[in-house]
């Protein structure tokens, strides 16, 4: 069994992969907690979209709040009684931030990063997920029909 073995696993890859539906799938087979990326949550990404060079420190530090609570949520849990899979990769957080933050919005970032980072706890399996960038694309287009229609 996966999970008498890792207790915190962690699905990664690029944007529209199948990180979301696979780390569903393998908590309701495991009957593991799921941590799950909450995008919808974050009022700040539809600006960040239509202007990424004036609203993407708030999008960053929103999206940092949101998983150093998630994070530390799972830190206090006994990882030897709860297993837990998520959809993100807390420390991916800062390549987001180095690419889309001004140097002077990126130093303050690392600061409070480094201040909050400690307190999430090391994946025990990262799965990594692949796919070619023309799916990629595909699957984001129609993900984004999708919502927009639904």
């Amino acid at each position: 069994m996966l999970f008498d073995k890792y207790r915190y696993v962690v699905v990664e890859g690029p944007i529209g992969v199948g990180k979301t539906s696979l780390a569903r799938r393998l908590a309701e087979h495991y009957e593991a907690a799921a941590l799950l990326e909450k995008p919808e949550e974050n009022p700040f990404l539809a600006r960040f979209y239509e202007n990424p060079a004036r609203h993407a420190l708030s999008t960053q530090l929103f999206f940092l709040f949101q998983r150093i609570d998630e994070v530390r949520d799972l830190a206090q849990m006994d990882l030897f009684h709860t297993s837990t899979v998520t959809d993100y990769l807390f420390d991916k957080d800062v390549l987001f931030a180095r690419l889309n933050l001004s140097d002077d919005e990126f130093a303050l970032y690392q600061n409070i990063y480094r201040n909050l980072a400690p307190q999430a706890p090391a994946p025990d399996l990262v799965i990594y997920l692949q796919a070619s960038p023309e799916a990629l694309v595909e699957r984001v287009h129609r993900r984004a029909n999708f919502e927009f229609c639904g």
